[in-house]
């Protein structure tokens, strides 16, 4: 998620000051991101330098405020409007391994995938109770509902991903198959195959001058 217009987003509602802003971050997305107050400020700093946020005085506390300027209105207004970009998704470490692990010597691409899918399955699992208790009282304000949207994302990616897993090893069960069932001559080295191949190419030439 975009830290960035995320704050953007909780500064529209009004002045807020950097810890404000991180609990209210983590209270919206269910501290499925969490933030440190560090992290905030940077943020913040880099709004300011960019004219979206000002900084707007002090709250009884002494804590400095921030307010969205209407350039970052605009900005947040454009991104609420455009689609996020799949065009360039973010690397997925679990893809990363699964096609590392393809041919490495030693591991078992099998377990790998057996062990992450009990993982998955777990988690979708626990995604699910969180859903259920999210649901046990009707959700009554905009905290509540956007912690649920975020849940129910997390579940249908756990599931996405269980589905994928499966068909990983489908495929693999397949590759295995067919390496099993290639013709005997496949065996050797590409040049003893060649060899093999150009020998009896030569001996029907001879058998058909006779």
């Amino acid at each position: 998620m975009s830290i960035r217009h995320g704050l953007l987003a909780l500064l529209e509602r009004g002045p807020r000051y950097g810890s404000q802003l991180r609990t209210e971050f983590e209270s919206r997305t269910g501290s499925t991101w969490p933030l440190n107050v560090g992290q905030v400020y940077t943020t913040l700093s880099r709004l300011e330098r960019d004219g979206l946020v000002a900084q707007d005085g002090e709250d009884d506390a002494g804590h400095a405020l921030y307010s969205i300027t209407e350039e970052g209105r605009v900005e947040l207004r454009s991104w609420f409007e455009t689609p996020v970009d799949r065009a360039n998704p973010p690397r997925d470490e679990l893809a990363i391994k699964l096609a590392m692990a393809v041919g490495a010597p030693g591991v078992d691409i099998r377990a790998v995938i057996q062990s992450q899918r009990g993982h998955t399955v777990k988690a979708m699992q626990d995604y699910t109770r969180l859903k259920a208790r999210a649901l046990a009282d009707v959700p009554t304000n905009r905290d509540e509902v956007a912690w649920l949207l975020v849940v129910e994302q997390l579940i249908f990616q756990a599931e996405a991903e269980a589905r994928w897993l499966d068909h990983c090893e489908s495929r693999l069960v397949r590759l295995a198959e067919a390496a099993a069932t290639e013709p005997a001559a496949r065996t050797g080295t590409p040049a003893e195959r060649r060899s093999a191949k150009a020998g009896g190419a030569g001996g029907a030439r001879t058998g058909t001058r006779r």
